[in-house]
Order: C-alpha cells, then sequence, then structure tokens
C-alpha cells in the first residue's frame, strides 16, 4: 500500500482541539481538505504528520504555539468607540481590517466592548496555542 510522501497531494479529514478540549475546527461535516505535502500551504508540522499515513491510516499529533507564533500584549489596544465607524454594529470577536500609521492594513478581531472603548487584537486566534489535531488520511492523488 503506497504511503503519503513530499509531493503527493492528499485529501485528509481532521479535528483540531485545543489544550483544554475545546474543538477549534474540523472538517468531519464536510469535504476533507486537499494539499500538495511541501507547497507550505498548510502548517508545515500538519504536512509532515501526513508523510508515511497509508490511505485510511489515523493520527493524532501535537503542533507547537509556535506554528502560530507567541501571544504578543502589544498587539491588543483599547480605542474610543468613536474612532470607529458608527454605522457598524460591533460584536464581540467580530473581524475588522484597521490602518496603521505606516499606510498598511492588519486584521484585528474585537475582544472586549464597553459604552466607551472597543478592545483589538492584532494577534492570530491561535497565537500561543498548542493544538491536538486528529487525522485520517482519505486519499492520496
Amino acid at each position: 500500500m503506497p504511503l503519503a510522501r513530499q509531493g503527493d497531494t492528499v485529501r485528509v479529514h481532521y479535528i483540531c482541539r485545543l489544550d483544554d478540549g475545546t474543538i477549534f475546527e474540523s472538517t468531519l461535516n464536510g469535504d476533507p481538505v486537499q494539499f500538495t505535502i511541501g507547497d507550505n500551504r498548510i502548517i508545515p508540522a500538519f504536512e509532515q504528520a501526513v508523510v508515511g499515513m497509508a490511505l485510511g491510516d489515523s493520527k493524532t499529533t501535537r503542533i507547537s504555539a509556535q506554528a502560530f507564533g507567541p501571544y504578543h500584549e502589544q498587539l491588543v489596544q483599547v480605542v474610543d468607540r468613536k474612532q470607529i465607524h458608527s454605522g457598524w454594529k460591533l460584536l464581540v470577536g467580530q473581524r475588522l481590517k484597521v490602518n496603521i500609521a505606516d499606510g498598511q492594513t492588519v486584521e484585528v478581531r474585537i475582544t472586549e466592548i464597553t459604552d466607551s472603548t472597543v478592545t483589538l487584537d492584532g494577534n492570530h486566534l491561535l497565537a500561543g496555542e498548542d493544538l491536538t489535531v486528529d487525522i485520517q488520511l482519505m486519499a492520496i492523488l
């Protein structure tokens, strides 16, 4: 039986869990994800976990917090609510694109809303988080 190797295009189902057991993402209720091992379109540790798997194999792997980088407190800012477009309905968890001083646009997530302020977090949602991923190899194309 062939084994998945570098350069192979594969389809996998996966369940991604945080350390507290919360399921962050899963493909089980949809189509498997397809990628080519070595293209670096997904987390390298995830790609490497698939290498050596045979069709139908399942495995569990850990992906360290390094995959999404450390959590940086300096990327969290509290801004005056008046600085955000007044016509927008703001929700905790909502993502916004904001312009920063050098003219670049960055994506931030609203983490808290008060009557006068909005807390914006520019960290990746999984920054600083270790992940446990259950993987099942569905196809080697």
